[in-house]
């Protein structure tokens, strides 16, 4: 189940075939508490310049919604694509962000755009959902793991074969570097989350260890983020690790994901 992104009304019923493996309002895993884990070393990395989402989102556009729900950190990105033509302008990518947004709120009903940022061709990064993009906001991007994740929607259809632009290549593993950087998780990692909802990989209440860096896939029945891009992401863990000014070398550390 893909994303799609089309113009005009082809845009809100393309929207229904990755919708499946998002959700909108992320609940919280019950279960006991498993140990904390170690405090994690710091390895800060640089923030990567991030396009606000008042270039994309006017007052004509915009829908009311209620205020951001947030989580203690961020320990885990997961990466998507949008299952929309590859071939538009860069300067065309807000109004793109903008058919998702109209999608996600006006025919879905959720209240706000599920993914917490957007990369275009170019290596331009979008502010998504709303409510800080240094902040752990609650995004609505991957079903049953919402909480303390980050999504990353790569504008584009990258299924076998085609083409990833590097520009885009080098800006998720550059966003994911700081993001991650600021709870100190080595994108190399493994984390364990506990799954919030049964229609993911796990039932709910379930922990499951996956890639600090993950594919929607990881986490959801579904291709996305496409075999091109998931190809390409052992390359944008490595890249993430040394932007953080990590040493070489297998990252091995497994770190807890429930509050």
């Amino acid at each position: 189940m893909l994303l799609g992104c089309l113009p005009g009304l082809a845009a809100v019923a393309a929207l229904g075939l990755c919708a499946g493996g998002v959700d909108h309002a992320a609940t919280a895993a019950s279960g006991p508490r498993p140990p904390a884990a170690r405090p994690a070393v710091a390895h800060p990395a640089v923030r990567p310049p991030i396009v606000p989402r008042a270039v994309w989102l006017d007052d004509l556009a915009r829908h009311a919604q209620p205020p951001p729900r947030y989580d203690d950190k961020v320990v885990a990105v997961f990466v998507h694509h949008t299952d929309s033509p590859n071939g538009y302008a860069c300067a065309d990518a807000p109004r793109i962000i903008r058919y998702l947004y109209a999608g996600q709120t006006g025919a879905r009903d959720w209240d706000d755009i599920g993914y917490n940022f957007l990369v275009d061709r170019c290596g331009t990064i979008y502010e998504g959902r709303a409510g800080g993009v240094d902040r752990p906001v609650t995004g609505a991007h991957t079903q049953g793991f919402n909480h303390r994740t980050a999504g990353i929607a790569a504008l584009g259809t990258f299924t076998a074969g085609v083409p990833v632009p590097q520009a885009m290549v080098d800006a998720i593993a550059a966003l994911t570097a700081w993001k991650l950087g600021l709870s100190g998780v080595d994108p190399r990692a493994d984390v364990r989350l506990v799954s919030s909802n049964s229609r993911s990989r796990y039932a709910a209440g379930t922990p499951a260890t996956l890639p600090a860096l993950a594919g929607h896939k990881d986490g959801y029945m579904t291709s996305c983020p496409g075999a091109a891009l998931t190809a390409r992401l052992p390359e944008i863990r490595r890249t993430a690790a040394r932007l953080q000014g990590r040493t070489a070398g297998r990252a091995v550390r497994t770190l807890t994901g429930t509050p």
